[in-house]
């Protein structure tokens, strides 16, 4: 870093793919209660791809660096800011919240009233440096390093809010588990086994499902057989599973309730493949079932993440480690739809 300039991935116009540009920024300074973090590593998320794309039902001001699965080390710190020093290895929280308002005060933080979007509506982690409010810094434990964080430190840990604060997991329940190779579908099978579930998943190539199957599933279905719900009836002796795992939205939330048991729950935390549904609600209330949305995580959720991840009891799944300069690369395979886990930008290599 020369002049006090530092490198950074910005969106300059939107569209798929959007045109993306290397730019030179001036070096962030951190006010009263934000803190700058040196970027390690940074997660590429879906909601990149629909900052790409301009399909976030919220304003964007471009140009914008995207990125908010982010890993680092303190590098400066600005007024008021005790309990953090320079040089502390940090995990970010980016969903960005007040800490003032009722649901901030009991720790409900990914439902906060005047919540920002780190890398969509403030500047994010495909940079050299980002400037961040302290609040949203979370502890990494000493024995995860920084890539496995950035993997983790959204799409895990949105898996975990999912399984332990959304929804309740018992022993010995039948969890179905919508993509199991991705971010969320690969940390929600793991979780789910940790808690005694018998897991299925699903996977639409024969490599998605072998790694579906190494991460705990019992069971993986074909995604692209369009009678994936009728099986896993089947392989739940025609009773349906206690919970479903879904993150993709449009046809596939429909299909899940023809596999689900009377009481289940359907929890959903993304809308990838359509935001609209046709839900019928005859059987929904007299199977006595439920949907329930999540959004996010709380401190609680990420910081529970990163302990299972250091202690060995979840995995980080990295496809590809990308350096800051190929972030574009990065964005065009995670369209492809052919990533097994996560893909990471490594600004510091």
């Amino acid at each position: 870093m020369l002049n006090d300039r530092v490198k950074a991935i910005q969106l300059i116009s939107s569209g798929s793919p959007g045109a993306f540009g290397l730019r030179d920024l001036p070096d962030p300074r951190p006010a009263a209660g934000e803190v700058v973090v040196a970027v390690h590593a940074c997660g590429l998320n879906h909601l990149d791809l629909w900052l790409e794309a301009s399909g976030l039902p919220i304003p964007v001001a471009l140009p914008r660096t995207p990125g908010g699965e982010i890993a680092g080390v303190i590098c400066e710190t600005g007024a008021g800011v005790g309990e953090w020093q320079v040089g502390d290895r940090v995990a970010i929280q980016s969903n960005l919240f007040c800490g003032e308002c009722e649901f901030c005060q009991r720790g409900d933080e990914s439902l906060c009233l005047n919540g920002e979007l780190l890398g969509v509506q403030r500047d994010g982690g495909f940079a050299e440096k980002v400037l961040v409010p302290a609040r949203a810094l979370v502890r990494l434990p000493v024995a995860l390093d920084f890539v496995a964080s950035a993997a983790l430190t959204l799409a895990g840990s949105t898996a975990m809010h999912m399984l332990t604060n959304r929804a309740e997991v018992k022993r010995g329940d039948w969890v179905l588990v919508i993509g199991g190779t991705s971010g969320v579908g690969s940390a929600a099978i793991q979780i789910a086994a940790q808690q005694g579930a018998r897991v299925i998943s699903t996977g639409s190539t024969e490599a998605k499902r072998a790694l579906a199957c190494s991460l705990g599933a019992e069971f993986v279905v074909d995604a692209g057989d369009p009678k994936w719900p009728a099986k896993v009836r089947e392989l739940t002796g025609k009773r349906g599973v206690d919970l479903v795992v879904e993150h993709v939205g449009g046809k596939v939330l429909e299909q899940v309730f023809h596999c689900l048991a009377r009481n289940g729950t359907v929890v959903t935390c993304g809308a990838t493949a359509g935001r609209e549904i046709t839900l019928p609600l005859w059987p929904l209330f007299v199977k006595q079932q439920r949907l329930i949305g999540s959004y996010g995580r709380n401190r609680a959720d990420m910081e529970a993440t990163l302990n299972w991840a250091a202690t060995g009891k979840l995995k980080a799944v990295i496809d590809q480690i990308f350096p800051l300069e190929k972030t574009a690369e990065a964005f065009v395979r995670l369209r492809s739809r052919n990533v097994l886990g996560k893909l990471v930008i490594a600004p510091a290599r």
